[in-house]
């Protein structure tokens, strides 16, 4: 009997180990390049994974958070998916750069040109957005993802805290602090601007480098001609010699 139970608790216990180790299923995410900042701009990708073993995604849908407009959005080409872009007016105007905006992108839709995304893969759908938002810590995308079987999967249901993670939860992007210094720009732009610096700098080194070759160059020639000069002073002046020798005679 002891032996039965014992047997039996361990089952359980297995089971269990089993379920809470089991990996949560993959949802469609998004992630900033670098750093998205408040009241900056930012290069953001939506992956979108393939959850299923017998059909491809074929079409994404992601709308832009409406109480957050963005007056800013521009969607990257990619090899084998058609994009559309869907403007609405605003309810409420926005200011960028000193100009009211009355209409802004609310949808951008990515439709496959061939197989979509296949079972095992994910891809990765970019945006550049801004301004971003300098008075809230995170923005809502809402998604939706059909598969080429035409079943459809609404990332839709927002993340609270201290809950737990609904089953199809929306993509959420967490916003950094701005930088004290006021530059609002993304890592992508950072980088560039670095890579600009060195290159700068780099010019500079070769340029310096370069008067200084020209500098040595000028000093050798310059060299070359005395050695010639002072050997022709000589010669001059031993012909000179002989001649007054001769004379002397």
């Amino acid at each position: 009997m002891k032996v039965s139970r014992i047997a039996a608790v361990a089952a359980l216990a297995g089971s269990a180990v089993l379920v809470l180790s089991a990996p949560a299923f993959a949802h469609v995410s998004v992630q900033p390049e670098g750093t998205a900042a408040k009241g900056g701009y930012a290069v953001v990708d939506f992956k979108v994974p393939n959850e299923r073993d017998d059909a491809s995604t074929t079409k994404i849908e992601v709308s832009l958070p409406a109480d957050h407009p963005l007056a800013s959005v521009m969607p990257q080409p990619i090899d084998g998916w058609k994009v559309d872009v869907t403007r609405s007016k605003l309810a409420k105007p926005i200011e960028s750069h000193g100009e009211k905006i009355s209409e802004a992108v609310t949808k951008v839709t990515w439709t496959a040109t061939g197989k979509g995304i296949e079972p095992g893969f994910f891809q990765k759908f970019p945006l550049s957005v801004g301004a971003l938002p300098e008075d809230t810590d995170e923005l809502v995308f809402k998604a939706i993802q059909t598969y080429s079987n035409k079943e459809v999967v609404r990332w839709i249901e927002v993340p609270k805290d201290g809950e737990e993670e609904p089953e199809n939860p929306a993509p959420v992007l967490t916003l950094a602090a701005a930088s004290e210094d006021g530059h609002h720009g993304s890592g992508a732009a950072d980088d560039a601007s670095e890579e600009s610096d060195d290159a700068k700098n780099a010019s500079a080194a070769t340029e310096a480098a370069d008067s200084g070759d020209s500098s040595d160059t000028t000093a050798r020639v310059l060299g070359i001609v005395g050695i010639v000069v002072g050997a022709l002073g000589t010669a001059y002046g031993v012909v000179a010699g002989r001649r007054r020798t001769s004379a002397d005679a």
